[in-house]
């Protein structure tokens, strides 16, 4: 949904209603995740996608038809694969889309989580996808680590929720979560959907260098909010760096640990280290390497990478943390460019967070979204 916001709060903020589909669930091959949104305008305007092109003609049609009559539509795609094809799910995957609409009547606390995703502020969205009580689809909770808004019309449902909804934030997952159509915790009737929006996971590329701009600019593309530091002023210049979203001038050990103390970097934080400077590579690698980090990649030859884990033993760093250090980083991919080279630590980033082989799907069976 965070892709469709801004769009969609156009439409909200000049008294247009508009149509919003929500992937709620998903099985087997999916194409989109849960949270993927497509927006269908009054004037018929699509933006968004919940599926990469299988099933958003189908989902236009639930759309203008939910527009038109203001009732809430919870469909499921792709039964089966030949049954997927008919729908234009060729993937053989099954996804449940829930299309509502959405007014300021309907929806009073969008602008509020609007607010909070744009500040980056930590903040989940609760709505009921399924319900025997038609009158309740749709109630929704917006739900902070400290706060919240709405009501499904239920203080014990409310409460359920809830405690779901910030379990959900604080891991970073969106999903649904099922009740008693009271809010029974193990009963079964209501399903809500809680779409969690965290600040955007952070990529630190440490080394002004031409490699570190086409690094920035790929992590910008994956939707990491991107930092270049570098101890070198004459190098680390936003100029040289539009993608990046900060450019800073510091040693990357001194940087790192002040990001760290303030909790600004955590177990999503990716780390590149395209400096092959032992004075600047060891001190840096040697935090980042202590920490809860979700990728560490350093950059060198082979000969460089020996010389890096030498120097790394003697200063402390055991063979548990060797072991998260990508060097040389990247897959291998025959790259030679920066822009290539950028490409292979991506895929290798990619890999490293969904558990990736890195081998081509032609040689592969099995399903190819996990």
């Amino acid at each position: 949904m965070r892709d469709v916001l801004d769009g969609l709060l156009r439409h909200y903020d000049t008294g247009e209603p508009a149509a919003l589909a929500t992937v709620v669930a998903t099985f087997s091959s999916a194409p989109r995740a849960p949270g993927a949104a497509m927006v269908v305008a009054a004037d018929g305007t699509v933006a968004g996608s919940v599926s990469g092109g299988c099933v958003e003609g189908a989902v236009y049609e639930v759309g203008r038809d939910v527009l038109d009559t203001g009732r809430p539509v919870l469909q499921r795609y792709g039964v089966s694969d030949d049954d997927a094809f008919a729908v234009g799910l060729t993937c053989g995957g099954i996804i449940d889309i829930y299309v509502e609409r959405v007014t300021r009547e309907a929806f009073p606390e969008l602008s509020a989580l609007a607010t909070s995703v744009r500040d980056e502020e930590p903040v989940a969205l609760a709505t009921v996808v399924s319900h025997p009580d038609e009158a309740r689809l749709g109630k929704r909770v917006v739900v902070w680590p400290d706060r919240t808004l709405g009501s499904t019309g239920s203080d014990r449902v409310d409460a359920a929720i809830i405690d779901d909804a910030r379990g959900l934030l604080a891991s970073g997952r969106s999903g649904t979560v099922t009740y008693g159509p009271d809010g029974e915790r193990r009963g079964e009737g209501m399903t809500v959907f809680v779409s969690t929006f965290e600040p955007p996971p952070r990529m630190l590329v440490f080394g002004a260098i031409d490699f570190a701009a086409a690094m920035a600019r790929m992590g910008a593309f994956l939707g990491y909010r991107v930092t270049v530091c570098d101890a070198r002023p004459i190098f680390a210049t936003a100029s040289r760096f539009p993608s990046a979203h900060e450019v800073v001038v510091d040693w990357p050990h001194r940087y790192l640990a002040a990001e760290l103390v303030a909790g600004r970097v955590d177990e999503r934080t990716v780390v590149t280290v395209l400096t092959h400077d032992p004075k600047f590579d060891i001190p840096v690698l040697e935090i980042a390497l202590r920490s809860d980090l979700g990728y560490i990649g350093a950059m060198g030859s082979r000969r460089t990478h020996e010389d890096r884990l030498a120097r790394l033993r003697a200063a402390g760093v055991g063979p548990v943390e060797l072991a998260r250090l990508a060097s040389p980083i990247g897959l291998d991919l025959g790259a030679r460019t920066p822009e290539e080279t950028a490409v292979s630590i991506a895929a290798e980033i990619i890999a490293t967070r969904w558990g990736g082989g890195g081998r081509p799907l032609s040689v592969l069976s099995g399903r190819i979204h996990g």
